[in-house]
């Protein structure tokens, strides 16, 4: 189990047993080389307390302050101890105390107890399954499946998550038969006779009182505060730099902060696509290229840039590297493009800062703007269900529809909106548009952001995810969120005299993809060939018909989008390659 996760932390390796408990590490070193090897214990013989822990704490220096003052020594400087003594002195609720990514498991060999838990945001996984009167967690799912006792299996439920709400999946959800994943800002606490599981952590609805002014203001220290704790590392550190606003913010403040620090040069990076200066084509989602203002970002603020160009056939050869890495169907070339620009940033970097979150924070998709919006009974970014569906064998199709999934999930999310008292409607409505887009969406892209940086021993913060940040904007009012009638103009507002003008005015533009014609021409051959495939695991589940026509109109039935921003006709096809894929590097069985 623990070799599986050697790409995730490539640096170190570590095993506790006891009779009652095994705890595995894989460790990326970030802080403290020596003081921070893992498992960690504490305390004597027979009352040791012992942890595994993913992540990074931002406030480690005022916590080790808070337990020296209660009377706790230190042996290193690492977080990792900082956490475990956090435990020894308020129990399960350390985790509020944390300001941090983290996912990690603290077994009591006392009482003979396991406590898990995960940020709030979800930026780190962990997965987990009982098995009797045993549990078991792992960072990802590949570990888990390596346990004799865990089959890959998968249900029509499983099936469901793949087919009709992949590559978003539904918080908690393992996707494989009896695995799942302990949601984002919950506590899992296991003891030989029962297992409870809590939220430490909800967003909370309340008046917003401070006037627009003082809002941008309050939005500015809160993210220059969030980029200068997450920039402290004994390893390289660098931003992901698309030129866009979010992006640029962050490299604006760290560029800040280094120069505060004696002036050590910003390192940034950034990704385009071979032959995308020829072939690019704007549409309502991707209004134009990133290159020119990355430039202009880079010159103004003064960094350090290295620009990766990946080419088509290494997209397209890269999407099996990119299910590996993830265990599951992804975003495609989205996916795997991202694993190449990860594993060139390696070379030079251990840590990158990167702008996720900031549009489901503070309004920035296209469809938070749509007139219907507020009304649309629906995943705004997943508007084809019907069309996906269609792809699919009868019998399944009239399963799927006789579960009615799709549906069943959008409902149980509405359930748990934090809604405020004596709002109207029409803002009650576009709070649930906020927190449908923060637990699913921007799951999804934590979960793609995590995985191809950690598979190549990247470690990526997200600035735009501090809880503190997330909070207050929460309560926000759209009226301030869009300032001056703009599409993030809050955030736009706050950043005035940081970015040049002409970067605060730009247009919304995601994650770059290949707009190459002969990617499409590759993902198409290739889906071609599964349909002649009699090995394939794919094809029995699909209506021949229906794929057949798919690939006879090039995908165009999915043109432009047919989940999120990126994802077209073109990737249609290399999702379905990716699904095919799966089900046979993972030997998926379907019960």
């Amino acid at each position: 189990m623990v070799r599986t996760l050697a790409p995730r932390g490539p640096d170190e390796e570590g095993i506790w047993l006891s009779p009652r408990a095994a705890l595995g590490h894989r460790r990326l070193i970030v802080v403290d080389p020596a003081g921070g090897r893992q498992p960690m214990i504490a305390g004597p013989p027979g009352r040791r307390f012992v942890i595994t822990y993913n992540g990074e704490l931002y406030n480690t220096e005022q916590l080790r302050r808070e337990l020296k003052a209660l009377g706790y020594t230190f042996r290193g400087r690492s977080d990792t101890e900082v956490m475990l003594l956090s435990y020894l002195a308020w129990g399960p609720d350390c985790v509020t105390r944390f300001n941090g990514i983290f996912a990690f498991g603290i077994w009591n060999e006392a009482d003979e107890s396991l406590f898990l838990a995960r940020d709030r945001l979800g930026v780190k996984p962990l997965f987990y399954t009982e098995r009797g009167s045993a549990l078991l967690f792992a960072s990802e799912l590949k570990a888990l499946l390596a346990h004799p006792e865990i089959p890959p299996e998968v249900d029509l439920e499983g099936l469901a998550e793949i087919f009709l709400l992949g590559p978003a999946r539904t918080p908690g959800s393992g996707v494989f038969r009896g695995i799942k994943e302990l949601r984002a800002g919950y506590c899992l606490l296991h003891r030989r006779e029962s297992t409870r599981i809590w939220p430490y952590w909800r967003l909370e609805s309340r008046p917003h009182e401070d006037d627009p002014e003082t809002t941008a203001a309050k939005v500015r220290e809160l993210l220059r505060d969030a980029v200068a704790r997450q920039l402290v590392a004994d390893v390289p550190v660098c931003v992901l730099l698309s030129g866009g606003l979010d992006s640029s913010a962050i490299a604006a403040f760290a560029r800040e902060t280094l120069r505060g620090k004696g002036g050590a040069p910003l390192v940034t990076y950034s990704i385009d696509y071979e032959g995308n200066e020829e072939h690019f084509r704007p549409n309502s989602y991707q209004p134009e290229a990133d290159g020119p203002w990355v430039e202009i970002v880079s010159r103004a603020i003064g960094t350090e840039h290295h620009r990766v160009v990946v080419g088509t056939e290494e997209v397209a050869a890269a999407l099996g590297a990119a299910v590996c890495a993830r265990d599951l169907p992804g975003m495609a070339d989205v996916d795997s493009s991202l694993l190449l620009f990860c594993r060139a940033v390696k070379r030079g970097a251990t840590v990158a800062l990167s702008g996720e979150s900031a549009d489901e924070v503070f309004g920035g998709y296209p469809w938070f703007h749509l007139e219907e919006a507020p009304a649309f009974e629906g995943f705004p970014w997943a508007r084809t269900t019907a069309l996906r569906a269609s792809l699919l064998h009868p019998e399944l199709r009239t399963a799927f529809r006789r579960e009615r999934f799709v549906r069943r999930r959008y409902l149980e999310t509405l359930a748990e909106v934090p809604h405020l008292p004596g709002e109207d409607a029409h803002a009650a409505r576009r709070r649930s548009l906020f927190y449908l887009n923060l637990t699913w969406f921007l799951g999804a892209l934590l979960e793609r952001k995590d995985r191809m940086s950690m598979a190549t021993g990247l470690e990526i913060r997200v600035p735009f995810c501090d809880h503190r940040l997330v909070e207050y904007v929460w309560n926000v009012p759209w009226e301030i969120k869009t300032s001056e009638g703009e599409v993030k103009g809050l955030l736009r507002r706050a950043l005035r005299g940081l970015l040049p003008e002409p970067v605060l005015r730009r247009r919304k533009s995601p994650y770059p993809k290949t707009h190459h014609p002969a990617y499409l021409r590759l993902v198409r051959d290739g889906f071609a060939c599964l349909l002649a495939d009699p090995s394939s695991r794919l094809v029995p589940l699909l209506d021949r018909a229906a794929a057949e026509e798919l690939v006879r109109t090039n995908g165009a039935a999915f043109e432009p989008t047919w989940f999120g921003q990126l994802m077209g006709g073109a990737q249609i096809f290399a999702y379905l390659i990716q699904v095919d894929a799966w089900l046979r590097e993972y030997r998926v069985r379907l019960v």
